[in-house]
């Protein structure tokens, strides 16, 4: 049976999507298809690598091609939560107050170094993040959907952070590392520069709110066959019983496999979820999710490691072709 058709315009959608903002994020097409796959699960991104690898431009780029309104807040030692939900102000002449929104009323807010600002900050933002609302004086407003939070940070410096716990850690669906470019793929970057004669980089919008609403629908609909969701769940145990691990991935980072799988088989044009989507996402899902232990520090362990064991050591259900023969085929 062909692929539903919700699906294939979603697929269509997020490789024009990638193909525009690859126009200025060079070489990182796979970083960039996590960052696409996390927006269509409806779920949060936080980008963490050196300084200059352009998590800014891939942020404000992929906000461009979704045609989602943008804000970027710097988060600083003195940020307040106000700063971020914002905050009632007298109008003198009205003789009340007034509520003025802050940057998390966005389509897309790139928080810019989100460790470097205290946990009540913090708070705020995680508040937003799974509630999808803010709280300033007691009332509650909603944020419109879709709302996504791209946050960045630096893995080196850790002078003046505040590092994230592992409770704000879990409410990110994955944390995607850019790395650095290939050598032809850096001077490509330095090449586009010279020719375009200005800093900017012009894209075209691809879809608006209403399409991401659209996309995010179609992989609601993605069929997951329970010996994949059970594997999911395997690969999510397993990090739990690591001799290295010190507590292991929660009920919320299979939960996070299937989601993100369902949104990496969309992109890749089916409407069905296969292992390879599962191993596609596994390590973005569920390394932040694990803690090593702490006489491990110093040594080559990480959570990263963990799920490469996990994933080398469970069972895969299954190959990409008895599934496909199951679903009838895309």
């Amino acid at each position: 049976m062909p692929t539903d058709p919700r699906v294939s315009e979603a697929s269509r959608l997020a490789g024009q999507v990638l193909d525009e903002v690859e126009k200025a994020v060079v070489g990182k097409r796979d970083a960039l298809t996590l960052v696409l796959a996390a927006v269509l699960a409806k779920g949060h991104v936080l980008l963490e690598d050196f300084p200059g690898l352009g998590k800014t431009l891939a942020a404000r780029s992929m906000a461009t091609a979704l045609g989602l309104d943008f804000a970027r807040a710097q988060f600083t030692p003195d940020l307040l939560p106000a700063d971020l939900t914002g905050s009632f102000l007298y109008d003198q002449r009205e003789r009340t107050f007034e509520f003025r929104r802050g940057p998390l009323f966005t389509g897309l807010l790139l928080a810019d170094e989100i460790n470097r600002t205290p946990p009540k900050t913090q708070s705020a933002l995680l508040e937003a993040m799974q509630e999808r609302q803010v709280t300033v004086e007691g009332e509650t407003f909603p944020l419109e959907a879709p709302f996504h939070v791209l946050a960045t940070a630096n893995p080196i410096e850790y002078e003046g952070t505040y590092p994230l716990p592992e409770a704000q850690l879990d409410r990110f669906l994955l944390r995607v590392s850019f790395g650095y470019p290939k050598r032809d793929e850096e001077y490509d970057v330095l090449v586009r520069r010279l020719d375009r004669r200005q800093e900017e980089v012009d894209l075209e919008q691809v879809t608006n709110a209403a399409g991401v609403l659209e996309m995010q629908a179609a992989t609601e609909t993605v069929n997951v066959d329970e010996s994949v969701g059970r594997y999911c769940v395997d690969l999510a145990i397993a990090t739990r019983d690591h001799p290295d691990v010190l507590t292991g991935s929660s009920p919320r980072g299979s939960l996070g496999l299937v989601l993100a799988a369902r949104a990496w088989a969309v992109i890749r044009g089916r409407d069905y979820v296969i292992p390879e989507d599962v191993k596609a996402v596994a390590r973005s899902v569920m390394a932040h999710r694990i803690t090593v232990k702490p006489e491990l520090w110093m040594t080559q362990a990480s959570g990263r490691r963990v799920v490469d064991a996990v994933l080398g050591s469970v069972p895969t259900p299954g190959t990409l072709e008895s599934f496909s023969r199951a679903s009838g085929g895309s």
